[in-house]
């Protein structure tokens, strides 16, 4: 057989559990050849005390070498503990003030997140009502000239909006004729005078006729120069077909 089995080039070096485990072993290894050298009972000499006195102390040093053995490994093995607890304690703090940075980071995005929206829903709220009140901004009225141009005008945008029928040189034509464009114009020679109804205003409207062919949203006033052309082309759409076919008294 080989002298040397195990090569010291392939030992592993020894840890210090395995230290200690050695050191306990050969304490153990000693205090058994210091019990094993002493003579017995039946090997001894009874000649006085010093033999058994000399058996009493080396089972004495070999209780205290086993207990401090026993001890010093027990030692070791709480300084073990103590240290994996300190270790299990710092990593479980750790792992909590991490888990609480995470859920503040996620609490703030979410505050943030929230915030922005909330930004959005108010821009989008506020470009609402802004339209809406572009929307329903009235639309500036459109002015006539108080003259007969501006008068025939504006009869003539209240027909189109109402669908009477008529024409700006229709309307002057008849007014110059009936009035010579003066709105307080008044016959009292004609027999709608004799019968108490004279014609009045631009274009010489009998009031039953005026009150008859009333234009809504018109004067009431049969002497108002678009009261009145509006009301006169009205009765004429309904007997001619259009003021722009009355050539003469109608």
């Amino acid at each position: 057989m080989p002298k040397n089995f195990l090569n010291r080039a392939h030992s592993r070096p020894l840890t210090k559990h395995h230290k200690i485990a050695v050191a306990g072993v050969a304490a153990l290894g000693t205090a058994a050849l210091a019990f094993s050298a002493a003579p017995s009972n039946a090997d001894t000499v009874t000649t006085g005390a010093p033999a058994t006195t000399t058996a009493v102390t080396t089972q004495v040093a070999s209780s205290t070498v086993l207990k401090n053995v026993k001890g010093t490994v027990t030692d070791q093995l709480a300084g073990k503990n103590v240290k994996l607890d300190t270790f299990a304690a710092q990593k479980k703090a750790a792992d909590a003030a991490a888990a609480k940075k995470a859920a503040e980071a996620k609490k703030a995005a979410e505050a943030a997140a929230a915030k922005k929206a909330a930004q959005q829903r108010a821009a989008q709220q506020a470009a609402t009502r802004s339209t809406q009140r572009l929307e329903i901004q009235p639309v500036a009225a459109k002015t006539y000239a108080n003259n007969l141009d501006g008068w025939i005008r504006q009869a003539l945008a209240i027909m189109k909006s109402k669908g009477i029928p008529g024409s700006y040189n229709g309307l002057h034509k008849n007014i110059m004729r009936e009035s010579s464009g003066n709105p307080m114009a008044i016959n009292n020679w004609d027999v709608n005078a004799i019968n108490g109804i004279p014609s009045k205003g631009l274009l010489q409207v009998i009031p039953p006729t005026f009150s008859a062919y009333h234009v809504p949203g018109t004067s009431w006033n049969i002497y108002d120069p678009v009261a009145n052309i509006t009301a006169a082309a009205n009765y004429a759409a309904d007997k001619y077909g259009s003021i722009d076919n009355v050539n003469s008294a109608y």
